[in-house]
């Protein structure tokens, strides 16, 4: 099957980088470009023309939020509400359930990967909190999700994540993590198992990986262990860690002084197969060291992928200090979205801006590097030389934005004003190895109206469950107050008298 799509904006792959094509043409044949100008001379099958949209090679989010957002509840407030509402400490002592029955999760989980394809991302790698989890992720939940991969059409990256410990907060209010070493063995086993499965179904769409949780929860022997099998198997390891200044404390506190980067560097981790979201507490960070000590260089040496994740970053208060500095390091930088909504052009936009100050100079991150870390770095991360570019040879991995809409404003270079004016909300057309995904804004064979229905009852239900997890056991009017105070009834008064006159 020969398919061509025609748009008046192309980013087309020419020496080793991205080039812009105008009224141009892209023609794959089964999964595979075999066509990138001006115009195809040959027969094709089936066309599309996209007309004033921007085409772009598929986006690649690496840290791919797959499941009901709860940044919407935790990033906005005070300490007084308890940190980030994490698990009591009296509640990890008597957790017996998940909160949600496996049927609901599986509802989360198309909800999620439904809004990923909606908003242009072609490949994914999962990342779900574990707060309202009994524990972590179990095998059936992940060949769940394998499935409804597949049914949409999405090229992921999957495992259930692990972990040996939880974050918890203490009565007195301060941070730690509680540990049940056996559930984190058996977490690895379920991962193990996985890998079995996906290499046993042979989709082309479905690669295993190993996604352990955030670096805190994690006992060195799950972290050697991690290392050793992925080396023995030939996978990729994403594992969040220099996220935050209570990961970096908690890390020095139970490793006698040491950083989180010298933990994963004892263990055999830091290699090209290893992917670390966020990567923001290094030694520059000013609540650090404020100054390079080397930690650029050796994530660079060692060939480790960051997934820089912007737009979430921002929404605790944090960013990188500085996507240049990573960059010219020799860093490799990929995106991931973290959060609601999975849109990467705000992500990348944010990202600029957040450069920006960081640096103090307009010219800190140009547009067209984030857009670089959201293809060519997803697949560089990945080992993948055919994704993350529209050029012949490459997977037909291809997003349609459309760009005709008055109020996105008038048009200069079409990549930047995208950026800047745009938002992933504009993706109207999609395909993931030359198959259609998203088509004119929909999801063949999926009810979005029903889903939304469905996601906002169990997301209900997900707000209610904080209450039993909390220190406190507050209720969820308290944990969660509304931004403005209900508005009172008025008073009732007499219904005013008719003037009658003669």
């Amino acid at each position: 099957m020969r398919t061509r799509w025609r748009a008046r904006h192309i980013l087309a792959h020419q020496d080793g980088g991205h080039a812009l094509l105008r009224d141009g043409e892209v023609v794959w044949q089964d999964d595979t470009v075999i066509y990138v100008g001006p115009r195809y001379e040959g027969e094709v099958d089936r066309e599309r023309d996209l007309g004033d949209s921007l085409v772009m090679p598929g986006l690649i989010d690496l840290d791919a939020l797959t499941d009901i957002d709860h940044l919407v509840l935790d990033s906005w407030a005070g300490p007084e509400r308890g940190p980030g509402l994490q698990w009591s400490a009296e509640y990890f002592a008597r957790r017996r359930h998940d909160v949600f029955t496996p049927r609901e999760r599986s509802t989360v989980r198309e909800y999620a990967l439904a809004q990923l394809a909606l908003h242009g991302i072609t490949t994914f790698m999962p990342i779900a909190s574990e707060v309202h989890s009994r524990w972590a992720e179990p095998y059936d939940e992940l060949v769940d999700m394998a499935r409804t991969a597949s049914r949409i059409g999405l090229r992921g990256y999957l495992g259930p994540a692990y972990r040996s410990g939880v974050n918890v907060v203490l009565p007195d209010g301060t941070r730690d993590v509680a540990f049940d070493e056996e559930e984190g063995r058996a977490g690895l086993r379920d991962a193990v198992r996985f890998l079995d499965h996906l290499a046993g179904l042979g989709d082309p769409l479905l690669t295993g990986v190993l996604l352990p949780c955030r670096i805190e929860t994690l006992t060195e022997e799950l972290l050697g262990d991690t290392a050793r099998i992925a080396r023995e198997r030939g996978v990729l390891v994403r594992l969040h860690a220099l996220q935050g200044l209570v990961e970096r404390a908690i890390i020095q506190r139970r490793h006698d002084g040491m950083t989180p980067l010298e933990l994963l560097d004892k263990h055999g981790l830091l290699a090209p197969n290893l992917l670390i979201p966020h990567t923001v507490t290094l030694d520059r960070h000013p609540s650090v060291h404020g100054e390079d000590r080397g930690d650029l260089a050796l994530l660079a040496r060692t060939g480790v992928s960051v997934i820089h994740c912007p737009q979430t970053s921002l929404r605790y208060g944090e960013m990188l200090h500085s996507f240049r500095a990573y960059r010219e390091a020799g860093v490799n930088l990929c995106l991931g979205t973290d959060s609601f909504p999975p849109d990467l052009i705000r992500g990348m936009d944010v990202g600029v801006h957040l450069a920006k100050i960081a640096e103090g100079r307009s010219d800190a991150a140009p547009a067209e590097h984030y857009v670089e870390a959201a293809t060519l770095g997803g697949a560089r991360a990945l080992g993948r030389d055919d994704l993350g570019r529209i050029a012949p040879g490459a997977q037909a991995d291809l997003v349609a934005f459309s760009l005709d809409d008055i109020r996105d404003g008038v048009l200069d270079d079409p990549v930047r004003t995208f950026l800047l004016n745009g938002t992933a909300r504009q993706a109207t057309d999609s395909v993931v190895a030359g198959r259609p995904v998203l088509v004119d804004g929909a999801l063949p064979g999926i009810d979005l109206p029903e889903l939304a229905r469905r996601a906002q009852e169990l997301f209900q239900k997900m707000r209610a469950a904080y209450s039993e997890r909390d220190t406190e056991r507050r209720a969820t009017e308290a944990l969660f107050p509304p931004t403005f105070p209900a508005l009172r009834a008025p008073r009732r008064h007499p219904a005013p008298v008719k003037d009658v006159r003669t």
